[in-house]
């Protein structure tokens, strides 16, 4: 292990109401439609105070249980790793950073899947969008992972007309790739749309429904764009809003289709998003130089994002609140009372529930991190979770247990960070010293985890990489949530 892993990890080391929903009988088990937005800005909704437009998701919102204090991961790849196979993204080497498209690694194949465990008692399973999870082998993609049908990307960000990342089109359908005209948001709902229509109702259907929207590239039809003309005076916040509204218009367009079929009340859907919205330029978008930026509709270093993760701090990338707390609910007519859950969970938490719902099973040898969640979603019981781990990595972690979070970082000159996030939900005062027995708690928690992690890939193949991003995450100067400092010169690329 090289030396500045070495001492990271020392570091780390050294200080570190409806009635109840049962399982569903092989005859009535519900159809899933689990949907996950991409960078999306926790203020950014209309039901969460914002002016862009989403009536589709705040209806479900509204009608539906509201997480409150819901946790994805800092960036894409862990984020989706959780979601697909109820673990921390540290079990499989997957917690730090994303797969870029030179990496040749994924979420392992012996990882049972969310979509291998729903087929394995009946379902129809379906994607459309976005996988992130592994690309340089089809044994990672998703028709490999359970999945009946794919249409969308493997990668990770592609421009939405092209579907291109560094001239090479990424998008195809169940492994055959295309090269088709169109708005990426609208054809996939497009797709979603036409597998309802056509589903064989004798079966549950479970649909994957993950957007690139609204990740840059910043990139919408003109229209679109115009309509928030007399909204925002910002040309890109006004790109990023039509992305969501456009987003909002395709889910509502899935819903209107349940609806049709006559599945729409034995439908849940779950909605969420991997991560906070980005706050830095650094991580808005893959591309690397200026040039490559401004022409995919990207952001040049120093500028400000569109995304708002208002009241929280931060945002993708980091482990504050910004980058890590993201809307998500449940919407489930007839079975799941409108209501708001402040109870603490986590991406880890879906597949459990899902499983658990379905009469699904997990690996014996893979057990889940995370818990099945129905009791605190329907009844509104305490969370099943004594703590939560955030994400957990060689330099830097959190967890959360009650009211209190703690974020530690091991690099050099390191940092113990300790909020009662309940009370202070934008983190700004940091009370570690005032309350050393509960940060003693906390870090002997974080590292009873840290020793269970396997070594990251991204680090692997990164760690001799001092350009770009492993500035981002090596660097004990750099503040992953606040950007690059301005006295600091552009970063080359490699």
């Amino acid at each position: 292990m090289p030396g500045t892993l070495r001492l990271c990890l020392a570091l780390l080391v050294a200080t570190a109401g409806a009635c109840r929903v049962p399982a569903a009988k092989a005859a009535d088990k519900p159809n899933i439609v689990v949907i996950v937005a991409d960078d999306l800005g926790n203020a950014d909704l209309g039901y969460r105070g914002s002016a862009i437009r989403t009536p589709h998701i705040d209806a479900l919102a509204k009608g539906g249980v509201r997480l409150e204090s819901y946790y994805g991961l800092p960036v894409c790849t862990p984020a989706r790793a959780a979601l697909m196979t109820g673990r921390h993204p540290m079990r499989h080497g997957l917690q730090t950073l994303v797969i870029f498209p030179s990496h040749t690694y994924g979420l392992p194949t012996d990882e049972k899947t969310l979509p291998q465990a729903l087929k394995d008692v009946g379902y129809r399973t379906a994607m459309v969008g976005k996988w992130h999870l592994g690309h340089a082998h089809e044994k990672f993609w998703p028709q490999r992972r359970g999945f009946d049908h794919f249409y969308g990307n493997v990668v990770g960000e592609v421009d939405y007309s092209t579907k291109e990342r560094g001239g090479v089109i990424d998008w195809q359908r169940n492994g055959t790739f295309l090269k088709e005209d169109g708005y990426y948001t609208q054809q996939i709902g497009e797709e979603a749309v036409g597998l309802i229509e056509n589903h064989d109702t004798s079966r549950p259907l479970f649909l994957y429904f993950a957007s690139l929207a609204p990740h840059a590239p910043y990139q919408c039809p003109q229209p679109e764009i115009d309509a928030y003309k007399n909204v925002f005076p910002d040309e890109t916040k006004r790109t990023y809003a039509a992305m969501i509204t456009s987003l909002d218009t395709q889910i509502g367009r899935v819903v209107a289709a349940l609806e049709k079929k006559g599945m729409r009340d034995n439908t849940l859907i779950f909605f969420t998003s991997d991560n906070g919205g980005a706050v830095s330029a650094m991580f808005a978008t893959g591309a690397r130089s200026p040039a490559e930026r401004e022409a995919s509709g990207g952001l040049a270093i120093g500028a400000k994002p569109p995304a708002s993760n208002a009241p929280f701090q931060g945002g993708k990338a980091g482990l504050h609140e910004g980058g890590v707390r993201v809307p998500a609910f449940f919407n489930w007519p007839g079975r799941l009372a409108p209501a708001v859950v402040d109870a603490p969970l986590h991406h880890v938490d879906i597949m459990p529930t899902l499983v658990a719902l379905t009469g699904g099973t997990a690996s014996p040898d893979r057990p889940f991190d995370g818990r099945n969640a129905m009791e605190t979603i329907s009844a509104g019981k305490p969370s099943p979770h004594e703590d939560i781990l955030i994400n957990v990595e060689m330099f830097r972690g959190a967890i959360r247990k009650g009211n209190w979070k703690l974020i530690k970082v091991a690099v050099l000159p390191g940092k113990t960070e300790l909020y009662d996030v309940v009370n202070d939900p934008g983190e700004t005062s940091n009370v570690a010293d005032q309350n050393p027995d509960v940060v003693r708690d906390l870090e002997a928690r974080l590292l009873g985890y840290a020793r269970q992690q396997k070594m990251s890939e991204w680090l692997k193949c990164q760690i001799d990489y001092l350009g770009f991003q492993g500035k981002t995450v090596l660097d004990a100067e750099y503040d992953i949530d606040g950007g690059l400092p301005t006295e600091k010169p552009a970063l080359p690329s490699k």
